[in-house]
């Protein structure tokens, strides 16, 4: 196949984009660096440097594509700004980019381009969920701008799907961590400007690189008053995106959570991380952070049964040590 990857260059999207390269697919990388670093894309694949909120660009590029030998087959779209506190406090900046600019993405497909997109989705389109683990027909009610900015594009894909026939999957990912084997020289982690996902700011304590890790809340209705997340390795969420892919062969309209199907506090993490470093971690208790639920742990068995996908790193220890592992190196690199 033919792939356009929109933010192909960044963490998750990179990931992907080297697993369908490594496969003999043709790849296509749409990123306009905004979040992500041209020395971190996959080497030996075709970059454009643009937004999906460039709509000429985009129709330049499914048409370019369209007239040669090679039409794209498919998209698998992530661009979009990921952080739940800012989109509190920058709402439009998350509509616009996120929503506006996957309906940009999406106006464009239907003019010139491919009718199968995967769709970089979220667990925080659930919000506050009345039970966990969250299975897929749970209540939508994101309690974010930013998961409602991924709900709007679901939504749209639904409708598209019946009036179009355009065929999706819309992958709701729960926490993405760890770090992927190295391909080609290129290193590639979790790592945002400013950071603020927690394994790597933990990883930065053990580094040295700031003083301690800052826990926001502690009293949420858990055991230990710290907020509850499943954490997903990247490499076992690539493989799931390329399962969903093929799976869009036989099926026009997916929707799957992923996860690990196992929730770790913020402070087990904390102590998970402090075995794998063997660094002290000091903890500073702030007050709750706007938009975080207490519990997002995923039910992931209609992605193993529809996609027959497992994920293969599901000890936290085993993940924390491949983003650790990546993270000694990548201040060197």
């Amino acid at each position: 196949m033919k792939a356009l990857v929109t933010g192909g260059a960044g963490y998750i999207g990179g990931t992907v984009a080297a697993q369908l390269a490594s496969l003999g697919h043709r790849v296509v990388i749409l990123d306009d660096f905004s979040h992500s670093n041209r020395k971190h894309a996959p080497r030996g694949i075709e970059l454009i440097e643009g937004s999906v909120l460039d709509r000429p660009l985009l129709d330049r590029t499914f048409e370019a594509a369209r007239r040669s030998a090679e039409p794209f087959d498919c998209v698998l779209h992530f661009a979009a700004f990921i952080e739940v506190g800012d989109s509190m406090k920058r709402p439009e900046i998350y509509f616009e980019n996120n929503t506006c600019g996957s309906f940009s993405l999406l106006q464009a497909m239907l003019a010139a381009g491919p009718r199968r997109i995967v769709f970089s989705s979220t667990a925080a389109v659930y919000g506050d969920p009345e039970s966990v683990p969250i299975r897929e027909d749970a209540r939508i009610a994101p309690t974010s701008v930013y998961g409602e900015s991924k709900v709007m594009v679901e939504r749209a894909l639904e409708w598209l799907n019946r009036i179009h026939g355009l065929r999706y999957a819309s992958l709701r990912y729960f926490n993405v961590a760890g770090a992927p084997e190295e391909e080609g020289g290129v290193l590639r982690g979790e790592a945002h400007e400013p950071e603020t996902h927690l394994i790597p700011l933990v990883l930065d304590v053990a580094l040295g690189r700031r003083p301690s890790i800052r826990i926001y809340g502690d009293d949420y209705p858990t055991p230990d008053g710290t907020c509850i997340r499943d954490y997903i390795h990247v490499t076992d969420l690539a493989g799931a995106h390329i399962a969903a892919l093929e799976a869009l062969d036989s099926h026009d309209r997916i929707v799957c959570n992923l996860g690990n199907g196992r929730g770790f506090s913020v402070r087990e993490i904390v102590e998970a991380a402090r075995r794998v470093t063997g660094h002290p971690i000091p903890v500073e208790v702030q007050r709750r952070r706007a938009g975080d639920p207490a519990v997002l742990v995923a039910s992931s068995e209609r992605a193993k049964s529809l996609l027959g996908w497992e994920p293969r790193y599901t000890d936290l220890d085993a993940i924390i040590r491949t983003a650790w592992e990546w993270h000694q190196k990548r201040y060197i690199a």
